[in-house]
């Protein structure tokens, strides 16, 4: 995950200011010398990087701090409201045309993933409610027209394209097929380059002449450091971007880009691409990114993920089974499938506080694969009376999933144990004893499951 390598520098910085309690000026600006060198090891702007360091220090050494019972977690303090400055303070959303459709042109160099992800962000406006046309304005790039209109397929999204034509021409016509039909929202996907040139920077300024879009969004390689900042530098000097999207922040960039590109272009970072899945993408929060990078956490989204992922008509009936004792092993893999469909299992542990300088926590992902092959290979009637698994029954299931009997074993003698506790909580008392439960915040663990298991309404 970006900010892998930050985020441990950082972590041992205030580990070692909260080992000796009262802090004087020169451990603070210590302290500052070696964020100075994590910021500009993760490839941050070396001017971004003097200013960030000259205003944190300038706030750390003030009394507030220095005669604080706790400096070292005002200094945190400090640091992160820095750093969510330096990102833009705030989520800035897409500006809406008052009078649609709102176009929003896509640009940025060629590899920073400007197709796909402008066809992410397409599918994340659609989730909201809107209508949105993909239009292939891309005429030079070997099948550039066919991925957009493979990924719009996806998404259910239509794409409006006219071959190998003129991009201008290409952008006035979808914009007369996005009124005449009713779309709320035209996202052009315009040409890329391997670097910046004046042919490309002249089309670029000619379809923004020619269509007025309501937002530029440069589409930037979180990847390329330094160069995307430069590229984001050149974009918007030529074009006057509105905002940029950051793309592949799931890899192992060192998030030079995402921290220095608002403070060198004064534009905000709207979205970032998380992941290669066509709903990977979300809003960009710079005080959510700063609490990750300082091993915060990010509960927030990963609040939001859980809503996103979570089937409300199937939580209200598993929470009457939980009630009613009926949970069942039909009910356990469907709890499996939502949780999975949050996303990558170590990004979620990221996201809790104290996790994200936790590297080295592993998430057996391929046990809880191997579950839901062992539940899937049961019949409906096993799924919802394991304790009719006989020997036989065993057997034909281990095969049928590729396991061995013992691992069969294990899941049922781990589901009996968690009924049995289930039985606790349901009769008199119940809800006072489901309540304490809540306070945990999960069930006791499912062993090589993953785990302790949250499940709605409990």
């Amino acid at each position: 995950m970006a900010f892998e390598g930050l985020t441990e520098k950082l972590s041992g910085v205030f580990k070692r200011l909260r080992s000796k309690g009262r802090l004087s000026e020169s451990d603070v600006k210590e302290a500052m010398r070696e964020i100075r060198l994590a910021l500009l090891e993760a490839d941050v702007s070396y001017k971004v990087v003097k200013d960030f360091v000259k205003s944190a220090t300038e706030r750390c050494i003030g009394t507030d701090v220095l005669e604080s019972l706790t400096p070292a977690q005002t200094i945190v303090k400090i640091v992160n409201q820095e750093l969510t400055n330096l990102m833009g303070s705030e989520n800035q959303k897409l500006a809406i045309a008052p009078k649609p459709p709102t176009v929003v042109m896509l640009v940025g160099l060629q590899g920073a993933g400007k197709t796909t992800n402008g066809a992410k962000l397409a599918g994340y406006m659609k989730k909201q409610g809107k209508r949105p046309l993909l239009v292939a304005c891309d005429v030079y790039r070997p099948a550039a027209i066919r991925q957009l209109e493979v990924v719009g397929e996806k998404l259910g999204i239509e794409v409006f394209q006219m071959g190998q034509g003129n991009p201008v021409d290409i952008a006035k016509a979808a914009l007369v097929h996005a009124e005449k039909h009713g779309f709320d929202m035209v996202f052009l996907d315009t040409a890329g380059r391997l670097h910046i040139d004046e042919a490309l920077m002249l089309e670029l300024q000619n379809i923004k002449q020619a269509v007025h879009p309501t937002e530029i969004l440069l589409v930037v390689d979180a990847m390329t450091g330094q160069d995307a900042v430069n590229a984001a530098q050149h974009f918007n000097e030529m074009l006057d971007i509105d905002g940029v999207m950051l793309t592949k922040l799931d890899g192992d960039a060192r998030g030079g880009a995402a921290l220095s590109v608002k403070a060198v272009t004064g534009k905000p970072i709207k979205f970032a691409g998380i992941g290669e899945k066509l709903e990977d993408i979300e809003p960009f929060h710079p005080e959510r990114m700063a609490s990750r990078i300082l091993g915060m956490g990010d509960v927030l989204t990963l609040i939001e993920k859980a809503e996103a992922a979570l089937d409300q008509k199937k939580a209200a009936e598993l929470e009457q089974r939980l009630r009613t004792n009926k949970f069942t092993l039909q009910d356990f893999y469907d709890q499996l499938v939502q949780l999975k469909s949050m996303g990558n299992m170590q990004d979620m542990l990221s996201m809790m506080p104290g996790m994200g300088g936790m590297k080295n926590v592993e998430v057996d992902e391929k046990a809880m694969a191997r579950t839901e092959a062992i539940i899937l290979s049961m019949t409906p009637y096993e799924r919802e009376a394991p304790a009719a698994m006989n020997s036989g029954r065993k057997r034909r299931v281990a095969a049928g999933s590729g396991t061995k009997v013992e691992d069969v074993n294990r899941l049922l003698k781990q589901f009996d144990s968690m009924q049995q506790m289930m039985k606790q909580f349901t009769g008199p008392g119940a809800k006072k004893k489901m309540k304490a439960l809540g306070k945990k915040g999960s069930l006791p663990g499912m062993g090589g499951m993953g785990g302790g298991f949250r499940f709605p309404g409990m």
